[in-house]
C-alpha cells in the first residue's frame, strides 16, 4: 500500500493535478504490482514563499514547476523494481500533463509492513509480518524481497 504526497507550487488547475495523481498511481500499478483501488494520493500546494528547492542541484536544472513525489511504501521491492517505478513516474508525468523530466522528483522511504493501518485501528499485517517466512496472507506485492 504506497502512500503518495505530492508537493508544488499553487496555481495548476483540477486537470493538472489530476493527471499527476494518475500518472503515479498506473506506475505504481504498472511496476510495484500494486493491486487496483490501491491509491491513496494528496497534493500539498505551496505559494512561493513556502517552496525552496536546489534550482541546479546534480547538474539538474529544475523550474518553478518541479513536482517534489514522496512515496511510503512497504520496504519489500528490489532495487531493479525502484528504479522501474522511477523511470516510468518520470515517462508518464512528461506524456500526460507535459512536465519536464527535469522537474519530476521522487523520494521513496520504505517501512516495514507492520507499520501500516488500512482502516478500523487495526494492524493487518502484523499477523503475517511474524511469520519466518513471507508466506502470511498478504498479496505478492508485500512478500519481503529476497
Amino acid at each position: 500500500m504506497p502512500f503518495v504526497r505530492i508537493s508544488m507550487r499553487a496555481g495548476k488547475d483540477a486537470a493538472y493535478k489530476h493527471a499527476i495523481m494518475d500518472a503515479i498511481y498506473h506506475a505504481l500499478r504498472e511496476t510495484f504490482d500494486v493491486p487496483e483501488d490501491d491509491r491513496f494520493i494528496v497534493i500539498d500546494e505551496h505559494g512561493a514563499d513556502a517552496f525552496s528547492y536546489g534550482k541546479s542541484y546534480m547538474d539538474i536544472q529544475r523550474s518553478d514547476d518541479l513536482v517534489l513525489i514522496q512515496i511510503t511504501a512497504s520496504n519489500t521491492r528490489p532495487l531493479e523494481t525502484k528504479k522501474a517505478l522511477f523511470q516510468r513516474i518520470c515517462d508518464l508525468l512528461v506524456e500526460g500533463p507535459g512536465l519536464r523530466a527535469e522537474d519530476v522528483f521522487i523520494n521513496l522511504v520504505e517501512t516495514d509492513r507492520v507499520n501500516w493501518s488500512f482502516g478500523l485501528g487495526g494492524a493487518q499485517y502484523a499477523a503475517a509480518a511474524q511469520n519466518d517466512d513471507d508466506s502470511g496472507p498478504l498479496p505478492k506485492h508485500f512478500r519481503l524481497a529476497r
